[in-house]
């Protein structure tokens, strides 16, 4: 349908139920500056976003979007070709020649009459073939003599098949299959008998492959870990150390391949901790509002090295505090540096700002040394920056991080501030003895933070960042690319002021939001979180696709971080003793 028939639409819609831009944004989340190029015809919207125009409506999405033809599309020659061609993968890839075209008839069938009746040709062959494979392979070994022909003729007759399809398909759009046992006939593709048969069909080959890749962990050294041994390994780490909650996830190919969850949410009331529990995320925070700043850098809307109060119509100390205490800056009147920073130091923590002002004698906001001239550790600097597009944009953080972030890779249980549908399932944080510590849900919404996010919905983040997704891949390059170079004892404490070469050999650095090691497996970006009760360590080998995720709800988690690290990706490049990660058996 044409952007002016939804535009129209929408607008009818709209003011039938007297709400304003204003309104419906505030129903949706949908950004008001999208809901005004819709109904200006400008835009054509993902689906979902009509999706939630049209509940905040209290109307159906054909009230909005007028489909035509929704299940008929015109024949393609490429689809066919998939469906035919795609078996050919199960030569290298076991069970790729029933699983490709399978999920292909999935998506297609009901696009096209003629791609659900292939589709259910090319899988019933293949379905036939592989059994009568493994069939023959039993036959070798019993039958003498006719086993082997049989053996040796099974793989030849199905590519010849399959090649000469290829061809039919490409001149008469028509298929032929022999031989073929009809698993799936017209009209039973939603049955559950057939999907049933599929899916044991679909472990029977997984058990019959005994595929070692599937089980193992591929590490950083290329050495493996089975699953077991590791999960084995984490739970003998969680009872040592007394971690009394821990989310894990390991990736491996740029996807998370393991994903498990130990303990408990609450240790008290023993309610198990899962990956859809929320958690604090603490400065996890700072990696994804590095992400968010980076798509705001590339729509145009500031520059990494253009001083950020520039962008304001008045000094930054001049304006109302709107929040508690966060946006007051007005301990900056006097202060001579602040209007140098930009959100390149910001990100690489080079401000000057210290990490928070409370830490300060007098409680004051101060920056304490020429900004961009070296690494301090400090969460007051991406609050500026969070303040001064806040300003810019004349919107919240929260509604930014939904918009570029949350909602685009499916974060759906995440947020810079509380929401009252995280009550239903959250961690509470747990001291060395196991106290828990109370829960904090008012913090108001800050970019270094206040993330309150999950296990899985994290992992997603991680798995858009080493796929590439949100942003462009020179603005991944930039992120990662090393700002300043660190050379303090300890990230933390007096020994951050004491200069070491202990770091030398692994280039200890600063990227924007993340920090930065090298390995002979190309570089490390890691991001940490420490908060009370709470725990967490992030590391991502982008070059190799390899990463781990730790989430702790216990004040013990990082006493085991150094050994997990070692033991589940093979990473000892990792600065455990600038982290402060001592190992709870020293």
């Amino acid at each position: 349908m044409e952007n002016n028939t939804l535009a129209k639409n929408l607008i009818y819609q709209r003011k039938l139920k007297g709400y304003s831009q204003e309104d419906l944004s505030e129903k949706t989340n949908v950004a008001v500056r999208t809901i005004q190029r819709i109904e200006k015809g400008n835009t054509k919207p993902h689906l979902q976003t009509i999706k939630l125009l049209a509940a905040a409506l209290e109307i159906k999405v054909e009230d909005l979007l007028v489909l035509e033809n929704p299940k008929i599309e015109n024949l393609q020659k490429k689809w066919l070709l998939l469906l035919h061609g795609t078996p050919i993968l199960g030569l290298v890839l076991p069970l790729c020649n029933v699983l490709f075209p399978l999920f292909l008839w999935i998506h297609k069938r009901e696009d096209n009459p003629i791609y659900d009746a292939h589709g259910r040709r090319v899988i019933n062959f293949q379905i036939t073939m592989t059994i009568l494979f493994l069939l023959s392979f039993i036959a070798l070994i019993t039958v003498e003599g006719l086993g082997f022909f049989l053996f040796m003729g099974v793989i030849p007759y199905t590519l010849i098949v399959t090649i000469l399809n290829i061809v039919t398909v490409l001149n008469a759009k028509k298929c032929y299959y022999p031989l073929a046992f009809p698993f799936l006939k017209k009209g039973m593709h939603e049955s559950s008998k057939t999907i049933g048969l599929l899916l044991t069909f679909f472990i029977f080959g997984l058990i019959g492959c005994n595929s070692k890749s599937s089980q193992n962990i591929s590490q950083l050294p290329g050495t493996t870990i089975t699953r077991d041994s590791l999960t084995a390994k984490i739970e003998q780490l969680t009872t040592d150390a007394q971690v009394h909650g821990l989310a894990v996830s390991i990736f491996n190919g740029n996807t998370a391949t393991y994903q498990k969850t130990f303990g408990y949410r609450d240790y008290k009331t023993k309610m198990p901790l899962t990956d859809s529990t929320n958690m604090y995320g603490a400065s996890l925070s700072k990696a994804v509002f590095a992400v968010l700043t980076m798509k705001l850098v590339e729509e145009g809307i500031i520059d990494l090295d253009t001083p950020l109060e520039s962008y304001l119509p008045k000094k930054i100390y001049e304006y109302e505090p709107m929040t508690r205490w966060h946006d007051d800056f007005s301990d900056l009147a006097a202060d001579t540096l602040y209007p140098k920073i930009t959100a390149r130091m910001c990100l690489a923590h080079t401000t000057g700002f210290p990490n928070w002002r409370w830490f300060e004698e007098d409680r004051k906001l101060r920056v304490k040394f020429e900004p961009g001239s070296r690494y301090q550790y400090s969460g007051e600097g991406m609050v500026y920056l969070q303040v001064i597009l806040e300003k810019i944009l004349s919107k919240d953080l929260e509604s930014l991080a939904q918009e570029y972030i949350f909602k685009p890779i499916g974060m759906e249980n995440s947020g810079y501030q509380w929401y009252t549908r995280f009550e239903k399932d959250f961690a509470y944080g747990h001291s060395t003895k196991g106290q828990l510590y109370p829960k904090d849900t008012d913090n108001e919404p800050r970019g270094p933070s206040t993330l309150e996010t999950t296990a899985r919905d994290y992992t997603r983040f991680l798995e858009a960042v080493l796929q590439e997704k949100l942003i462009s891949k020179s603005s991944w390059a930039a992120l990662f690319r090393p700002q300043i170079r660190i050379r303090s004892t300890k990230q933390f404490g007096p020994l951050s002021k004491k200069d070491t070469t202990l770091y030398d050999a692994i280039n200890l650095s600063y990227g924007l939001g993340w920090g930065l090691f090298e390995t002979p497996y190309g570089f490390g970006a890691f991001k940490e979180g420490h908060g009370d009760g709470f725990q967490h360590y992030s590391v991502i080998f982008p070059q190799t696709g390899k990463g781990i995720l730790i989430m702790a709800n216990s004040d013990n988690g990082e006493s085991i971080f150094k050994e997990l690290l070692e033991v589940a990706i093979g990473d000892t490049y990792t600065p455990w003793e600038w982290e402060n990660y001592i190992p709870y058996n020293q």
